[in-house]
Formats: C-alpha cells, sequence, structure tokens
C-alpha cells in the first residue's frame, strides 16, 4: 500500500513538473488570442470541426515551445532566482527528456493542423515555434537588447494561425491582430525584467535594463505602450471591429499609457510589478473586447 501510494505521489509530481515546462498560463493567453483570431475571422463562433483541432494544435505548438526553450536555456535558467527551480535545472526532470517531450508536442501540432485543419495553419505553428526556439532563444536572447523587440514576433503569430485555421488565407485584419501581440510584448517583457534585472545580470543575458540600463528602459515602455495604443485601433479604421472595441481599446490603451507614465516617475519593483498586472490584464481583456464586438 505504502509503495502504490509513493508511486502515486511520484507520478503526480512528475506530471506537474511537465505541465511547468509547458507554462501553461502563457499556452492559455495564446490560445484566447487564437480562439479570437478565429471568432474574427468566422464572423462568430467557429465550427467544432476546426476549432478543437485548432486549439489542440496550438497548445502542443506552445508547449512545445516553450519545453525546448528550457532545455536550451538550462544553463541560465540554473543562475537566475527566478528560475532555478524549473524542472530541469531542479533536477526534476532530465534535459534529454524534456528535449524529446518538447520536440514530440511540436511535431504532434504540425501533424494534427495538417491533418485536420489546414497546410497554411500547420506551417504557421511550426514557424512560430521555429522563430521562438531559433530566432529568439538561439540567436537573440543571448546576443542583443533587441531580442524582445524583434522575438516578440512568435507570441504574435497564434492569432496567425487561428485566422488561417477559418480562412485559409492571411489577409491585412489578421497581420493587424499579429502587430497588436507584437507591440504588446516589449512593454509587458521589460516590466519584467525591471523586477528581475539583477538575475539577468548574472545569467548574462542582454536585456533592456542590463544592456542600457532602467532609466532607458522605462522610457521605450513608454513609448511602446503608445505605439501599442495607435495600432490596436487600426482594426477599427479596417471596419473589421466596431463601436464596443474602440471603447474598450482607448480606455485599456490609455490605462497602460497611464502606467508607464507612473513608472517613469516611480522607479519601484512595486510599480514595475503594477505594469508587468495590468499588462497582462490588457492583453487578455482586449482581446476579450474583440470577441464581444465580434458575437454582440
Amino acid at each position: 500500500m505504502e509503495s502504490a501510494i509513493r508511486s502515486n505521489v511520484e507520478l503526480k509530481a512528475t506530471l506537474r513538473a511537465y505541465l511547468e515546462l509547458a507554462k501553461l498560463r502563457i499556452v492559455l493567453l495564446l490560445l484566447f488570442t487564437t480562439l479570437t483570431a478565429m471568432v474574427i475571422a468566422s464572423g462568430g463562433i467557429p465550427s467544432v470541426a476546426v476549432l478543437l483541432p485548432t486549439l489542440l494544435g496550438g497548445a502542443l505548438a506552445a508547449a512545445g515551445s516553450s519545453t525546448i526553450n528550457q532545455y536550451l536555456d538550462r544553463d541560465m535558467d540554473a543562475k537566475m532566482a527566478r528560475t532555478a527551480r524549473r524542472p530541469i535545472p531542479s533536477g526534476r526532470i532530465s534535459p534529454l527528456h524534456a528535449l524529446a517531450v518538447g520536440v514530440t508536442h511540436l511535431t504532434a501540432s504540425v501533424v494534427i493542423l495538417a491533418v485536420f485543419v489546414n497546410g497554411l495553419a500547420a506551417l504557421l505553428a511550426f514557424a512560430g515555434g521555429v522563430y521562438y526556439v531559433v530566432v529568439y532563444t538561439m540567436l537573440l536572447k543571448r546576443n542583443t537588447s533587441l531580442n524582445i523587440v524583434i522575438g516578440g514576433g512568435a507570441g504574435a503569430i497564434p492569432v496567425l494561425v487561428g485566422w488561417a485555421a477559418v480562412t485559409g488565407g492571411l489577409t491585412l485584419d489578421a497581420w493587424l491582430l499579429f502587430a497588436i501581440v507584437f507591440y504588446w510584448t516589449p512593454p509587458h517583457s521589460w516590466a519584467l525584467a525591471l523586477l528581475v534585472n539583477a538575475d539577468y545580470a548574472r545569467a548574462g543575458v542582454p536585456m533592456m535594463p542590463v544592456a542600457r540600463g532602467e532609466d532607458a528602459t522605462r522610457r521605450q515602455i513608454l513609448v511602446y505602450s503608445l505605439l501599442l495604443l495607435v495600432v490596436s485601433l487600426l482594426p477599427v479604421l479596417t471596419k473589421t471591429l466596431g463601436a464596443l472595441y474602440l471603447i474598450g481599446a482607448v480606455l485599456l490603451g490609455v490605462g497602460l499609457v497611464w502606467h508607464a507614465v507612473l513608472l517613469l516617475r516611480d522607479s519601484s519593483k512595486a510599480m514595475a510589478r503594477r505594469v508587468y498586472k495590468y499588462s497582462t490584464f490588457y492583453l487578455a481583456l482586449l482581446f476579450m473586447v474583440m470577441m464581444f464586438d465580434v458575437l454582440l
């Protein structure tokens, strides 16, 4: 009996560790942006036959990319207090097992999307994984302070996957959704970087606060928040979204800009944390308003 209980506990701990590798909260946020793109592209709720395999494929692509990322960053993660307890540096999962799981997830994603959705959605999901793993993690992250600016495209690709899943192609509207996530990524990520600046410096990662300084980072957060506010209004000009979205985008965007202004005045960790939390709230709520604008 004790042996069975111990085995059950160990199994749960292992499953929990693999779920940590997947970064479920990020996966859920990306899936929500994918779903929103599908709703906008279809002008309503898409068919279950397209919806379910797209979300499953998207989840596997995001989880696989995250897992491979942590395999590649395991040395750096071990040096940072924020990431030292991740499954690989903490020894709960071996690096090769993590790599195998990540590659399996990404491969399964491409197969599911290609078989049950369409080739373009599968290609975009694969491209997103390559973008995140190769372009961001391997080429940019450790070599340039522009890593987040350029690498932010990886997190924006899920909206393209969702759009392509419904329409079989990509239009200007799809790229506008891509641009919103793209311009959201720097202020969100730099606010987090301000919180863990010492960690990045210790690991030798040239995030903006390390490479350019915290004051420059706070100014860049404001610049990108303003750009995001402008970009977020473009779907109204193309008549993709209407009045409800316009109101929501203005209120949320002004809120983000105001938080960025406050961060310029108050350089404390508490304010950086406040900006980071608001930016997460911003993206989730903005895409929710998009969906309501189409469905109501």
